[in-house]
């Protein structure tokens, strides 16, 4: 059994590919169904955010889980799996645990260090639990990243600053604005984490200088108001809207923020079109939230992911030292579950081994015994120490060749060859 990495992530696909391949909460049953259905899969885990779409699978064949992964993801895409070929990502075995460590840590982030994708890292696998398609092998990896991914923002200062996505794309609107909110009329799509995030940066950025007002609007109001109660902005005007009322109010807004999951456009251009006042827009949607022609229009500004991900490698330099510092502890954490995988791995077999020399030594001493019969107890405990201290110092040397290369291509064949060769 192997473990297998194949995916998309903004380092290599562009934002159009990446929010066609995004597989909404909606869709994960049947990208789910659709790859147990192939017997080469034992465990699936499944990760999309808004720049990442990544299945990890434990699997019989490395190849064809390449190509049945490609597939399903294409054919979820509504494209064919050529189409996605230089912008894959594909990993195996030890190299999909390096990958998800710094994925959990946020070094694979568009925002370096970013605070959301170690929760997104967590809610995958727990959705797989749910789902009861993860095992033994991913919960062990995944639990392993979670846990290096604290390390790393508990050991480094990674994590400091306009980190998150939500803080990172706040500070991008600020400069768009001058440098601050104060006075402006500023609205949300979508009452979820990151539009949280983004809600709770913006009224906290300078407290002396706040919003005029913050419109939430969202699919359900109740989760608007909610989200608008946990504001501490005695300043701002604040309230909770239904999707629907939204084009009524853009009028009177200088910021919209959209951060919503959405199959299809909230604004296109038509609906932007003809406005008299500037409106500055940070679409964070994968899939895009705001018609992208909406760039034409004068009184138009509109930044996507793709904007905020060329803003940060700009300064990635000025954070070398940290992002060195954590891929530091990402390779201990990778070491260390390297260790404890091998061990693992290797541990059933030679017990099984053990286990069936014993019964050998012991089946073949009591088939002889009545040719011994001139032996008192105490000779005849003497001969089994004996046997038994042969056989243990003849498996002494396979068994610690096996633990040794346990989880490799060799460890492999040495487990198969034991288990042809002797029943274990």
């Amino acid at each position: 059994m192997s473990v297998v990495l194949v995916g998309l992530d903004h380092r290599m696909a562009p934002l159009e590919l990446l929010e066609k391949v995004a597989i909404a909460d909606h869709d994960l049953d049947k990208v789910v169904a659709d790859l147990r259905g192939y017997a080469n899969f034992s465990e699936l885990v499944v990760l999309s955010t808004c720049l990442r779409t990544e299945i990890y699978a434990v699997v019989e064949r490395f190849h064809d889980a390449v190509s049945e992964i490609t597939d399903a993801l294409a054919d979820h895409a509504g494209l064919t799996a050529s189409s996605l070929g230089t912008s894959l990502t594909i990993a195996y075995d030890y190299d999909v645990a390096t990958h998800l460590f710094s994925v959990a840590s946020g070094l694979e982030s568009s925002v370096p260090g970013e605070t959301e994708v170690l929760g997104q890292v967590r809610r995958a696998h727990e959705r797989a639990l749910e789902d009861q398609v993860s095992g033994p092998i991913l919960n062990e990896l995944f639990r392993s990243a979670v846990h290096a991914g604290k390390r790393v923002r508990t050991e480094t200062p990674i994590s400091r600053g306009a980190t998150s996505f939500a803080q990172a794309a706040v500070a991008m609107a600020a400069d768009h604005l001058g440098g601050s909110f104060a006075g402006k009329t500023i609205a949300l799509v979508g009452a979820g984490d990151l539009g949280a995030g983004v809600i709770e940066a913006i009224v906290s950025r300078d407290p002396a200088a706040p919003p005029a007002a913050v419109l939430v609007a969202n699919r359900t109001i109740e989760r608007a108001t909610e989200l608008i109660g946990a504001l501490d902005a005695p300043s701002t005007d604040l309230r909770a809207m239904a999707l629907e009322d939204l084009s009524a109010a853009l009028n009177d807004v200088d910021l919209l923020v959209a951060a919503i999951d959405a199959d299809g456009f909230l604004l296109t251009y038509e609906d932007l079109s003809g406005r008299e006042r500037p409106l500055l827009i940070v679409d964070l949607g994968v899939p895009r939230n705001i018609d992208p022609m909406a760039r034409s229009l004068d009184e138009v500004s509109l930044v996507d992911v793709s904007d905020l991900g060329r803003r940060v490698k700009a300064t990635l330099e000025s954070r070398r030292d940290e992002i060195d510092a954590a891929n530091r502890i990402v390779n201990d954490e990778v070491h260390r579950y390297r260790d404890v995988a091998r061990a693992r791995g290797a541990a059933p077999v030679v017990a099984s081994l053990r286990s069936r020399f014993e019964e050998l030594r012991t089946t073949e001493l009591e088939r002889r015994r009545s040719e011994f019969s001139d032996l008192d107890d105490e000779q005849w405990l003497k001969i089994d120490a004996l046997t038994k201290s042969m056989f243990a110092k003849v498996l002494h040397e396979p068994t610690v060749v096996v633990r040794d290369t346990a989880g490799t291509p060799r460890g492999e064949r040495l487990v198969d060859a034991l288990r042809t060769l002797f029943g274990c």
